[in-house]
This record gives structure tokens, sequence and C-alpha cells, in this order.
């Protein structure tokens, strides 16, 4: 019998916070050894977010693969596992065929060898509540990006034909990028392909952003935005 623990953070903001990799490590631990248990084996998925699935997340994966009938699965909450709920119903299901016992070390229905009501009811509402979560703050960060373009905000990398104000915040035009993007209309408008468009640009010396030639895939992106 051995303690197979997984901890799992998504963000910087999330590292800095009261459940960082480490903090869970110390409350697995912790878990482990009021089981007894002294054989212990961690996987830890490090920026990657709860709504992932189980083949894109290396450390899952390798965590469930090495489960035997008895082990003990330890997480410092429900929520490390994923804050999607079929993703989460899919673990608990692959434990309790392997025979492995779920433990949560904060407590929110731990237990899959039990077919104790309460500890089933509790386990599908803490999913849901953090499917509810994660749907909130992905309309939460959708409206706050949404606003920000709105106010002309710089969102993420800096659109072509932009650049980034002396506030540090706002986007203003790009006059030589700006010339590009007429011109590429312009041969667009003309019927000239991509794959032309892009020979012409890279003919007559006219580079990109970063000072190199273009390939076809920014032409094609640039021309989607259009």
């Amino acid at each position: 019998m051995k303690a197979i623990i997984y901890t799992r953070v998504s963000t910087d903001e999330q590292s800095k916070s009261g459940l960082g990799l480490e903090a869970q490590k110390r409350m697995c631990m912790e878990a482990a050894t009021k089981l007894r248990i002294a054989d212990v084996q961690i996987f830890s998925d490090e920026g990657v977010s709860g709504s992932v699935s189980i083949a894109d997340r290396p450390a899952l994966s390798q965590s469930l693969a090495s489960l035997r009938k008895g082990d003990y699965f330890i997480v410092a909450k429900r929520d490390r596992i994923a804050r999607d709920m079929f993703i989460a119903l899919s673990v608990e299901q692959l434990l309790t065929s392997r025979k492995a016992v779920f433990v949560s070390a904060a407590g929110e229905g731990s237990g899959t060898d039990t077919n104790d009501v309460s500890g089933l009811i509790q386990r599908r509402m803490f999913d849901l509540f953090a499917e509810v979560e994660r749907q909130m703050i992905r309309s939460r960060t959708k409206a706050a990006l949404q606003s920000k373009k709105i106010k002309g905000e710089r969102i993420g990398q800096i659109p072509y034909g932009y650049s980034l104000s002396n506030d540090g915040i706002h986007l203003v035009l790009c006059e030589r990028e700006q010339k590009v993007i007429a011109l590429v209309k312009e041969l667009k408008s003309q019927g000239v392909s991509s794959r032309e468009t892009v020979n012409y640009l890279n003919k007559n010396k006219i580079l990109s952003r970063t000072g190199n030639i273009w390939g076809r895939t920014q032409i094609v992106r640039m021309l989607s935005h259009m």
C-alpha cells in the first residue's frame, strides 16, 4: 500500500496564494502521515488549468497509471483534480475500478471505497460548485477583456498594426504597420493569393514587425482579421 499524492497549480497568482504546490504537498503529506503510510509518491502539474483533460496532464496521467489496489490517492483539495465535473467523475470512476481510495486533505467527501450517501452527495456538490466557479471565472475574464478592448487598452500580445502608447496601457495606430495592412488589403482586392502576397512583400524587402521575412501563416492571420 502506498500514497499517491497529486498536486496542481494553474497560474502564478495561485502559486502566490495559500494553495501553491508546496502548501498542497504539505497538506497531503500530513494526510499520509495520519493514515500511517510511509511509501509516498508525489506527482505535480504546474501551470495547468483544472479544465485540461487527463490525457493532456502528464503528472495526473502518471499518478493514475501508478495506482494499485489498496493505494491511496491524495490531493489537498478536490478541485486540484479538476474544475470540470466530467473530468472529476472520470478520475473517481478510475479510482473505484482500481480499488484505490480517494482522500482530500481538506475533507471534501473523501473515500471512494464507501457507498455512504452523504459523502457521495458532498463529492457531487463540490464538483458542481467547482464547475460553476470555473464558468464564473471564464465569464468575468471575458467581460474584463471585452471592456479593455472597448477602451482601447492592451489585451495580451499587441495586434499587428498597433503599438503601445506611452502610458503603457492604451494602443495607438502604428503608421508603418498600417501601411503594410493597407497594401495587403489592396493585393487581396486584386485577387492576389496569400502565398503571392508573401513573395511580393519579401521580394520588396517589406519586413515583418520583428525584422524577419514574412510567412504565409502571418498573412493568412492578418487577412482573417480584415
